[in-house]
């Protein structure tokens, strides 16, 4: 009787597993890294975005009430404010969405607002708002630019020349023009 010796079954280690597991888990923590960027860049996108949405939203309401409603800038942040006929100045607005907004410290807010447009002058200059969203839908002509500290690269605009409707240019757009 011939006892046949079963060849010897060929697999990978459990060591050879784990070192290949752990190069895939470091490649992809690395593509998650690279291709999220960091989290003042997400959190500077999400902070345009909320001011661009909240400025098309005025600006639609300044039309459906027929009321001239404008955007105050601060040095911490922004509010809404609504042009009063009958007392004829400008007043916080009472709704809940155009409150207060305050902006991080490490966020650079640099306004350009053409300083000979029509402007609503108000009793309480200290609520003269810097972009007025008029009821025929026109605004002031206006360029906001929103930057992380003194890095430009990575600039967002929020700009319109006071009829088109506004647009939020990203960094890479190529509109920077």
């Amino acid at each position: 009787m011939q006892v046949l010796q079963s060849s010897r079954q060929r697999g990978f280690t459990l060591i050879e597993i784990l070192v290949v597991l752990i190069i895939v888990g470091l490649l992809a923590a690395l593509a998650v890294f690279n291709m999220g960027g960091s989290s003042q860049q997400r959190e500077l996108e999400s902070q345009v975005r909320e001011l661009y949405l909240l400025m098309q939203t005025v600006q639609e309401q300044a039309v459906l009430n027929n009321l001239e409603m404008g955007l105050l800038l601060e040095e911490d942040g922004y509010r809404f404010v609504a042009f009063q006929d009958i007392d004829g100045e400008w007043k916080a607005s009472g709704e809940r969405m155009f409150r207060k907004h305050t902006l991080p410290e490490w966020l650079t807010v640099t306004p350009y607002v053409e300083s000979d447009a029509p402007r609503l002058a108000s009793a309480e200059d200290r609520l003269r708002p810097d972009v007025v969203f008029f009821s025929s839908g026109e605004t002031t002509p206006f360029e906001i630019e929103f930057t992380l500290g003194k890095d430009t690269d990575l600039m967002h605009v929020i700009a319109s020349d006071g009829i088109s409707p506004m647009e939020w240019r990203r960094p890479g757009s190529g509109d920077d023009a």
